[in-house]
């Protein structure tokens, strides 16, 4: 198992990102968590195989409808164990 900590950057948060990412981490069989940054960012971290979190990095370079994803930066980091996929 793969985790990843990923920090979305745009106009994302107030437009449901966090939401539809968990979403779309469930869809995907990813555990982890999203949760908005003071500084405006949302920061994703999800644990997985690797195919899947390569679709999650895809899908959050687009974000939902009404998010403007302009910038993403990928760390992979020590493996994490989580209980599904929170929002917070």
């Amino acid at each position: 198992m793969t985790t990843a900590r990923f920090l979305v950057s745009g106009l994302v948060q107030g437009v449901h990102f966090r939401a539809s990412t968990r979403a779309c981490a469930q869809r995907l069989g990813l555990t982890g968590y999203a949760r908005n940054l003071a500084d405006g960012r949302v920061e994703v971290v999800a644990s997985g195989d690797e195919p899947a979190l390569a679709r999650l990095e895809s899908w959050l370079r687009e974000g939902p409808p009404a998010a403007r994803v302009d910038a993403l930066v990928r760390d992979d980091v020590a493996e994490q164990r989580h209980d599904g996929f929170a929002q917070r």
